[in-house]
């Protein structure tokens, strides 16, 4: 048995709710559906997934692409390139000081993520209505 067959067997599948919305508000309209979607697939590969998190587990929020290298344990190359597609997707801004290149998370870069998804900020977990039909399914 292979490690995904055993995974797929050990699967367990819950019950959708009604009162679970998938996505948040409006439906999504064909331009965001599409810029939404080439955001997932950039977040979709680990090593990128790693930089980010990375860079914004600094003091300072921000990396150099030597110490990113060495962290991950990539080839140089290989990081400068997730980093080229992490810029080019609006996700880290980027600043050359002599022959490094410093990174840093473009701060809300991943809040049309978030709100489209339906995860509310940290702030508004206060005041998160309940749904009166939701009630007694969850209780």
């Amino acid at each position: 048995m292979t490690a995904v067959t055993a995974m797929a067997a050990t699967r367990v599948l819950l019950p959708i709710l009604e009162c679970t919305p998938v996505l948040s508000g409006a439906p999504l309209d064909d331009q965001s559906a599409a810029r939404l979607a080439a955001l997932l697939r950039v977040l979709a590969d680990p090593g990128r997934l790693r930089l980010l998190s990375l860079i914004q587990a600094q003091p300072s929020r921000e990396a150099c692409v030597c110490h990113l290298t060495k962290a991950l344990e990539l080839s140089q190359p290989t990081v400068s390139h997730h980093l080229r597609v992490l810029f080019e997707a609006g996700l880290v801004v980027r600043e050359r000081r002599g022959n490094w290149v410093y990174y840093r998370m473009v701060p809300r870069a991943l809040a049309e993520l978030r709100d489209a998804l339906g995860e509310p900020e940290l702030t508004d977990l206060a005041v998160l209505p309940t749904s009166a039909g939701c009630a007694a399914d969850c209780s």
